[in-house]
């Protein structure tokens, strides 16, 4: 296990008396309300106030969390007595995932998986060792069509792909990249999280009841994944053509070591409020807005349905089933952006709401939505300040997304794995 101090997550600086697992703790159990068989809402409503105890401040104590009352006086009474915005603690993390820490699977059946994944290995320099070919089951061509990988595997199909990289891949391997865009699920699982977790067979009976599998990982100090907690983060190279795959993977690479240092012009991260309140619930967990200088970021808060024409764009994160004028956008290399909505990992039967591969094809370079009705539990999506707060210690990109889901099965993970902008330059 990775050595650890706490962090004040504002400025990261260290935080006496407190340790990881305490912090892991109040994230999973007060804060998203992580507590079995009580309603995610129920439990946040009602330790509102024990979180806002156990956080840390930072700076500017920032705009009161907005009440969810139906009426507007409701809504001024829970604005009035809901505690200002803070930033939690997470722990201090040494080292990240490299490409020495990688395992590959291409799908030979896929001519996609094959020239992304051999675009790969040259990108980040992976060795042959690192690199696991299989097939995968193609599903029925219709009018003369091409066949096409499967978009969702059976649980059959996904056990045998599961054995086959648990016999080759040994203790070293500490993630996967999975070069495909299908198959993205299994059953009512995502694929990374199946992978990962292990396939949850009872969630495809109540997607929207209890709470689903929990995540080790989620807050974790870990630098070694696998080594530490027996898990594996896994991640889709996944876009809507070769041509934009490749464009993913120079984004990722490109991102490492150019951020966080004291010449590199400031970044903005937009945490953004829709008039979709379903959607929006995640604003309770957003941190004051303002400058964090130390790590050249200006945090926004906006209450907007859509950003236009806006720069140097590091996070974007919104709720909204289809997000207008993202073009618009301009992103950093090794930018994250994702949209709360329930179809955003179907990545090809999205229920007409947007996925993830929009967020890839205008710039972003990793990004997360889930496959089957999450019912919007809070825990099913990634946490604001979690995401951020271990991304800017230099973590990769599959580091910091997978450690702000609490409960990941139902969430696809998409993006180039190894991105790290704030890592330290020629780390």
């Amino acid at each position: 296990m990775a050595a650890v101090s706490m962090l004040s997550c504002g400025l990261l600086a260290a935080v006496a008396g407190r340790r990881g697992a305490v912090c892991r703790a109040v994230l999973a159990g007060a804060l998203l309300g992580a507590v079995a068989g009580v309603p995610a809402q129920t439990t946040q409503t009602a330790q509102t106030a024990q979180t806002a105890q156990t956080a840390q401040t930072a700076g500017d104590a920032g705009p009161s969390v907005a009440g969810s009352a139906a009426s507007a006086d409701g809504k001024a009474a829970a604005a009035a007595i809901a505690p200002p915005r803070q930033w939690i603690a997470v722990p201090r993390v040494f080292g990240r995932l490299r490409a020495a820490d990688l395992g590959l699977v291409i799908n030979t059946a896929d001519p996609y998986s094959v020239e992304v994944g051999e675009y790969y290995i040259r990108a980040r320099g992976l060795q042959p060792q690192q690199v696991l070919r299989l097939s995968l089951p193609l599903a029925p061509a219709a009018d003369g069509a091409p066949s096409r990988p499967k978009s969702v595997l059976s649980r059959d199909e996904f056990d045998e792909l599961a054995r086959r990289i648990g016999a080759y891949f040994g203790p070293r391997t500490q993630a996967l990249a999975l070069a495909w865009s299908r198959p993205y699920a299994v059953e009512c699982n995502a694929i990374t999280g199946a992978l990962t977790l292990g396939f949850d067979e009872a969630l495809c009976k109540r997607t929207g009841g209890p709470p689903s599998r929990a995540s080790r990982y989620f807050n974790s100090p870990s630098a070694q994944p696998y080594t530490d907690l027996r898990m594996r983060p896994s991640m889709l190279l996944a876009a809507r053509d070769v041509a934009a795959a490749k464009a993913l993977i120079d984004r990722g690479v490109a991102a490492d070591g150019t951020l966080g240092r004291a010449e590199a012009p400031p970044v903005n991260v937009h945490f953004v409020t829709t008039r979709d309140a379903v959607r929006s619930q995640r604003e309770r967990l957003f941190p004051p807005a303002g400058r964090v200088s130390a790590y050249g970021l200006d945090i926004r808060l906006d209450r907007t349905d859509a950003l236009v024409d806006v720069d140097r764009v590091l996070m974007y994160l919104t709720g909204a089933a289809r997000v207008d004028r993202i073009e618009t956008v301009r992103f950093v290399p090794g930018a994250l952006a994702d949209h709360l909505t329930s179809w955003g990992g179907s990545l090809d039967q999205p229920h007409g709401q947007m996925t993830v591969l929009s967020w890839i094809d205008v710039g972003a370079t990793a990004s997360y939505g889930t496959v089957s009705e999450p019912f919007s539990h809070l825990q099913k999506f990634p946490h604001p300040q979690v995401l951020l707060l271990h991304y800017v210690q230099g973590a990769s990109a599959i580091e910091a997304y997978w450690k702000s889901v609490a409960w990941p099965q139902q969430g696809l993970f998409v993006g180039e794995p190894l991105a790290a902008p704030f890592a330290p330059p020629g780390s």
